[in-house]
């Protein structure tokens, strides 16, 4: 399936589930009322959700087996070499780390909590915090989450003030905020930050983080809905989970990091009452021949420190 299927079904005003892979060579796209024949649950907070969880209330214990530090510091001095040659200025860096757990993909996702939340069969969950684009109204927003820091007893009386003038959290997300106001220019007209650099706090596994977003809108000529599955392969994979400049980016990945992603870092969103709500798939656990695999990462950029790095990989491992 491609594309054009959500193109179709948008044109028609039908209300549909769209999930694709990081590559965007595997679009699953789905009426609504036809997921009764599919193993797929969903929620899209204050939006629309497909669920029938209850929870199992035993403790989900777990224990992380990362990359090797010395296997994870390998990548990141090429990103570094990448950034000194000029061929990139932040790339986001990700890995898979196998976990072992004493429940299943069903249960976790049962368990978790989130903005965005997807089980496709027993193949993979996303608990995910973070917004792709959204459209209501003839206005389409995008919402670049990049940069974090825990939440600790001193940065709380300030509201995760500190984030925002931590250097280089400030410059990532600068970076990923003009390359999502160029992106949406491929799409809409009238492109404006209208909030920048505002800081929230997410749950992370037994504790809390300070997340760093902005809002970006720009204005979609009338029937975007015919066009819906066109604005999405355009501007995806998403930017925050690549870096800048794009194009160069996603080859330097694809060399690099050396595992697929798959539906990791893809996108899932909803069609429905003539709005549109996505998430990136962020959060992300997947079976894989018997085991369970939690892929995460982060953007390193010339100021990064190789052991700050690989620990925020292995701090964004948790399963609610």
């Amino acid at each position: 399936m491609s594309f054009a299927e959500a193109n179709r079904l948008g044109s028609k005003g039908e209300p549909f589930l769209i999930i694709y892979d990081y590559k965007k060579d595997n679009v699953i796209t789905i009426p609504l009322d036809k997921l009764d024949s599919h193993d797929i649950e969903f929620e899209i907070k204050d939006f629309f959700n497909i669920k029938n969880n209850e929870k199992n209330n035993r403790d989900l214990n777990f224990y992380k087996i990362p990359v090797s530090f010395d296997n994870y510091l390998k990548k990141f001095n090429k990103v570094i070499d990448s950034i000194k040659l000029g061929y990139t200025y932040l790339l986001n860096l990700t890995q898979e780390s196998e976990i072992i757990v004493n429940s299943n993909l069903k249960d976790i996702y049962d368990h978790a909590e989130a903005k965005y939340k997807l089980r496709y069969k027993n193949e993979f969950i996303c608990y995910s915090p973070e917004t792709f684009i959204t459209i209501e109204n003839n206005i389409i927003s995008t919402y670049p989450m990049k940069g974090t820091l825990p939440v600790t007893s001193s940065n709380i009386i300030n509201n995760g003030e500190e984030l925002r003038e931590n250097i280089k959290e400030s410059a990532e997300h600068v970076m990923i905020v003009d390359l999502l106001r160029n992106d949406l220019n491929m799409v809409a007209k009238n492109i404006k930050v209208t909030k920048f650099k505002y800081v929230e706090k997410i749950k992370s596994g037994k504790g809390e983080l300070w997340q760093m977003s902005s809002e970006i809108v720009g204005n979609l000529e009338s029937g975007w809905q015919s066009r819906i599955g066109d604005i999405l392969e355009k501007i995806s994979p998403a930017g925050s989970i690549t870096g800048t400049p794009k194009k160069r980016t996603v080859q330097l990945i694809k060399d690099i990091e050396d595992y697929d992603r798959g539906f990791f870092t893809g996108i899932f969103g909803v069609f429905n009452d003539n709005k549109f709500k996505s998430g990136v798939m962020i959060r992300f656990l997947e079976a894989r021949n018997g085991k369970l695999f939690y892929k995460s990462g982060g953007g390193v950029t010339l100021d990064s420190d190789s052991n700050s790095e690989y620990n925020e990989m292995i701090d964004k491992i948790y399963l609610f």
